[in-house]
This record gives structure tokens, sequence and C-alpha cells, in this order.
């Protein structure tokens, strides 16, 4: 459920790995000099050939395996069901005369879904035919990997979520925000061997309305400034300032100043500039942290994905 005058919590995300028919040509090209390479090899210079950037390599599905090996994999598996790639030993693959000919004849490759889809469609088992995007629908922006597809699906659940979370914050109480925002700290790790942390906020509280242990004794602390802001209300730079006075008084000089709101520019430079370590956590970055750390959510349904395990038939 999403505000008519707030974007969605859970942004589009463009990434940069290309579209697994980008892929075939490289796999093509790596195979071409008819060398048999291990699969590990073979994503390996694929991903070489691409020029992926480093961000692009790094890359990660939710499920947390890499995005560029997934849909290499996709590239793989169309090319072998097509018979333009062979598998002469187990989890080793070389290039056929049929791939060596269609390779010959579009060196180029594929750079569509659409193209991939009237490409290896005769090769595809009747229900993955049935389930590819038609071209009306906007193929070059649609996945046929259902691995990205199902992704596709969580995360607009996990952006309707982020928006119920993020007004039931800014509606409760000022003391459920600030205890909300410490069990977030301490879900994700902090509080040291015997997750101290507490919520001190209140008349006398010095400016900060949580404490946390930082490592196991409780040597260091990290202070907390909750602030629970209507939308349209920005967090200043002068806010953020008056938090740094109030770390100063507990000689502190780490500190996570968390809203439901949003920062200023100049807010955000401010506190990158100074000498003390200031976190800013605005709504949409709180509530994808509750999410990922299951705070104020529960676990409705979960659902397991297999993949051929190629290590057990080496």
């Amino acid at each position: 459920m999403t505000t008519s005058s707030e974007a969605p919590i859970t942004e589009a995300f463009e990434s940069e790995v290309p579209i697994w028919p980008v892929f075939v040509r490289h796999v093509l090209s790596v195979l071409s000099d008819g060398s048999t390479l291990h699969r590990r090899d073979l994503v390996s210079r694929a991903i070489d050939s691409a020029q992926l950037s480093n961000s692009a390599r790094e890359e990660t599905l939710n499920s947390g395996g890499l995005r560029s090996e997934q849909r290499l994999g996709w590239a793989i598996s169309n090319l072998f069901k097509a018979g333009w790639i062979e598998r002469p030993v187990r989890a080793n693959y070389r290039i056929t005369e049929a791939g060596k000919k269609w390779f010959g004849d579009h060196p180029d490759g594929i750079s569509s879904f659409a193209v991939a889809q009237r490409t290896f469609a005769a090769y595809w088992p009747q229900a993955q035919k049935d389930s590819a995007p038609a071209e009306t629908e906007g193929p070059d922006k649609e996945s046929t990997d259902p691995i990205e597809l199902i992704e596709e699906g969580i995360n607009r659940i996990s952006s309707d979520v982020g928006d119920a979370l993020l007004i039931r914050l800014r509606d409760s109480h000022p003391e459920f925000f600030e205890e909300a925002v410490v069990k977030l700290l301490l879900a994700m790790g902090y509080g040291g061997a015997e997750q101290r942390g507490r919520r001190i906020g209140g008349t006398g509280d010095g400016g900060v309305d949580g404490v946390i242990d930082q490592d196991a004794l409780g040597l260091d602390q990290i202070y907390v400034q909750a602030k629970r802001y209507a939308e349209g209300k920005s967090i200043s730079r002068e806010t953020i300032q008056a938090f740094i006075g109030a770390l100063h008084g507990f000689g502190a000089s780490r500190g996570v100043f968390i809203t439901t709101s949003h920062f200023t520019q100049h807010a955000r430079e401010y506190a990158a500039a100074i000498q003390n370590r200031i976190v800013l956590i605005d709504g949409k970055r709180l509530v994808s942290l509750m999410i990922k750390y299951r705070v104020g959510v529960q676990v409705k349904q979960s659902y397991d994905v297999v993949d051929i395990d190629e290590d057990f038939f080496e």
C-alpha cells in the first residue's frame, strides 16, 4: 500500500549485468577455438569476455548467488538444448558444428528477449514457451528467468510491506519507536555478547534516545537518536548538529540517527564532513533493514528453489 505522494520503499533495481541472451555470444566466443572447458572456467571466461564492471561482477541475487553466474547459466542451458554446445564429459563443454555455424552467421549474438525467444523457442519445453513474455508486453524489459521473476515478485511484496511498516512507525508512540530502533540494532548484531542495548529517551535523556554496546565487553558504545517524523518533514543540518552536541556531552564519538522521514542534503554533507562517525538512516533504509533482519515482520511463506549440483557430477 503506497501513499499517493511518496515513491515506493523498494525502488526499481537497475542491474548492470546483461540479460542472459547477451551472454550467448560470449559463451560461443570463448568456446570458438574448439577447446573443452569446465563449467566454472567457461563462466569465468565468458564474464571476462563480456567485460563486466567490478560492481556488475559483485551483483547478487536475494538468494545470495551471483547474478552474472545465474544469467550465464541460462545462456549455457539454452545453448545446450539447441545443440550448439555439448558436454563431452561431465561438467565440461565445447562448441558443436551447429554452434560454430550459428555463431559465424550471427557474430553479434542476441541482444533482446524477443530475439532469444524466436531463436530458442523451438528447443524449449511447452511450459517454458507458455510462460515466455509476448513481444507486445515489452520483452526487453521482462526476464524469462524464473529465479529472477520470483525475486521481482518478492521485491514487490517487500515494497508493499515497507510502505505499511513506515505508516505504522509514523503512527506509533514515540517510546515504541525508540524501542523498535533499539531492537533493530540488536538484531543487526550490535549489543555485544550479551545483547546489551536500551532505550534512554524521556526527560533528562541528554539528547539521545538509546545506547548500544558495540563490542563484547561494552568498552565502546553507540548512541542513538530516533526521530518519528511525519511524511514531508525533513531532518536539517541543525538537528544533526544538536545530536553531535549531545554526543559530546556523553563523551561519545559514534552515533546513529534514525528517522521515519529523510535528511536534507546539507544534513548529509555535514554528517559526512565531521570527525565524529555519524550514520544517517532515513525511512526507506529503516524499513529495508527491518525487513532484512525480521524486526516488525514475520516470514509468511518460504519456497525452496533447486538446481543441478554440477560438482556432484564431476
